[in-house]
């Protein structure tokens, strides 16, 4: 029981008993300000996409830009995505093979949801200017 009195004096050694390191340290110092820089960008990034919203959505409906500002968010959506996938769960840390099994999979599956966005939106054109309707 006695090496367990060294934990007293730093409390997060116990939860992380594989991998110790001085939080004085260069390298740990390093990680600190590469978080806050990650968090720091995802702010901006926020910020820009509330202003966005707030600012452009009346202007982006009246000139009928509106899937211009939408794709506008759809990509600062991504890229906080990928900030927070890769720093903060780690991903970035990773072999390049185990991060194509997480992105290429995404990558399909957005895809896929595009796919099938546009195809509802095509029948739906069809329905209301051919003026198809189903047998019942």
């Amino acid at each position: 029981m006695g090496h367990f009195n060294d934990y007293e004096a730093d409390q997060s050694r116990l939860y992380n008993l594989g991998h110790v390191e001085d939080i004085n340290s260069s390298e740990s110092k390093a990680k600190v300000k590469g978080i806050w820089k990650i968090t720091g960008i995802l702010t901006i990034i926020t910020i820009v996409e509330v202003l966005g919203g707030l600012m452009l959505s009346e202007t982006a409906d009246a000139s009928g830009m509106r899937w211009m500002l939408n794709t506008g968010f759809i990509i600062l959506t991504v890229l906080k995505a990928y900030f927070i996938v890769s720093n903060f769960m780690h991903l970035g840390d990773e072999k390049k093979g185990m991060r194509l099994l997480v992105y290429v999979p995404l990558t399909l599956f957005i895809w896929f949801i595009i796919a099938f966005l546009a195809d509802g939106s095509w029948w739906l054109w069809i329905n209301e200017n051919m003026g198809y309707s189903h047998p019942a």
